[in-house]
């Protein structure tokens, strides 16, 4: 009897043994339950894409879903965002140049959520819209999906609307705005770029702020912060065959009162302004160039208008001749037109309907410290 217990134990030892080494080999391998089927999208809800785990509204990113923050971000009507991406398995972006978005494979998916904190009168967080962008064989595709009113689903909806909300800000002060949703054609105007073909051109749509010389700074990912090329490029989302934008050609935030005034005012511009102000875009025919890169040369001023003359007075006062007047906001067409809500004057076109106080301070600042004409 002993010897048959004995005889069992070291067949129970040796199968187990077995199992082990079995297991180590066939050690599971977590799968993205991402959902981005190009045939079908884009889908009817949110929900069907799985970028979220638990409830949707905490947006928590699900496997391969990861955030990202370009380092000066463009003004909403004092949204806050929420970016992100996902690739394809085995898919990666390629690099294009400093001041050029990264060039995202077929299958790639940026996601940005717009939302408040403090809405009144529950004082809760609310998510008005999620937009995304899909990169499709023939393009990229637009996507906004508008959140219900209990938080728990966004549905597809391309025709744009209005929502009021009443939010406490940081200082504790009740804001008010009638938060405009926009159409699919108010996101061509700003995402489109004519490009030159045999025989004639072609409109295409791009994104805009996925730039190595935004993504060039540490963010946070909770348990590291870390550089996001290098995040990306770890990731498996970024080939790894580039130099990194010099300090340079890195664009500041512009929020960063340590950073020289002028390249706030450049990284403002350049988030703000430069989608439509440059070439083969919707107001190239417009003198301004607003990119980053294209206003710290010796031709800077020029390019953001200092010293224009105004080329279209319309009905505005004869004052603002200039697009730029060195010292004089009053004089500025510039500032006249960010410092509107008149949406016929009022700059940028679309994605704002509220002055952005501390954009047109920091503006105002500047052309104060100008003193001559390029």
């Amino acid at each position: 009897m002993k010897k048959n217990y004995i005889q069992a134990f070291v067949l129970i030892l040796i199968i187990s043994v077995f199992t082990s080494c079995s297991d180590k080999d066939d050690e599971y391998t977590p799968v993205s339950p991402v959902v981005v089927d190009l045939t079908q999208v884009p889908y009817p809800k949110l929900s069907d894409y799985k970028f979220f785990e638990g409830e949707m509204k905490d947006l928590v990113p699900a496997l391969n879903v990861i955030p990202y923050e370009p380092s000066s971000v463009l003004f909403s009507d004092y949204a806050h965002k929420k970016r992100f991406v996902w690739m394809p398995p085995g898919q990666k972006a390629t690099f294009d140049g400093d001041a050029k978005i990264l060039n995202l494979p077929v299958g790639a998916v940026l996601i940005k959520n717009f939302y408040y904190d403090n809405v009144q009168p529950e004082n809760v967080t609310k998510i008005i819209e999620t937009r995304i962008m899909i990169r499709k064989d023939s393009g990229w595709i637009f996507a906004d999906y508008v959140w219900n009113a209990e938080q728990t689903e966004a549905f597809l909806d391309l025709a744009g609307s209005y929502t009021p909300i009443s939010w406490k800000d940081e200082n504790n002060v009740i804001r008010n705005v009638n938060y405009r949703i926009p159409s699919e054609v108010q996101c061509i105007v700003c995402h489109k770029q004519r490009v030159e073909i045999p025989g004639g051109e072609v409109t295409t749509y791009i994104p805009i702020g996925i730039k190595p010389q935004n993504l060039n700074y540490n963010y946070n990912y909770g348990s590291v912060s870390k550089n996001q090329l290098t995040k990306w490029i770890e990731q498996g989302y970024l080939e790894d065959n580039f130099t990194f934008p010099s300090a340079a050609n890195t664009v500041v935030n512009y929020d960063d009162t340590s950073k020289p005034l002028e390249s706030r005012v450049r990284a403002y511009f350049d988030i703000n302004c430069a989608h439509c102000h440059a070439q083969d875009r919707h107001c190239d025919y417009r003198p301004m160039r607003f990119a980053y890169s294209e206003t710290g040369s010796a031709n800077g001023h020029a390019n953001m208008g200092v010293c224009v003359p105004t080329a279209d007075m319309q009905d505005f006062p004869t004052a603002y001749s200039s697009i730029i007047k060195p010292g004089n906001v009053d004089r500025s067409m510039l500032y006249y037109r960010i410092n509107t809500t008149e949406e016929s004057y009022r700059m940028p076109l679309h994605g704002r309907t509220l002055i952005h106080e501390e954009g047109v301070a920091l503006i105002e600042e500047w052309i104060n410290s100008l003193t001559s004409c390029p």
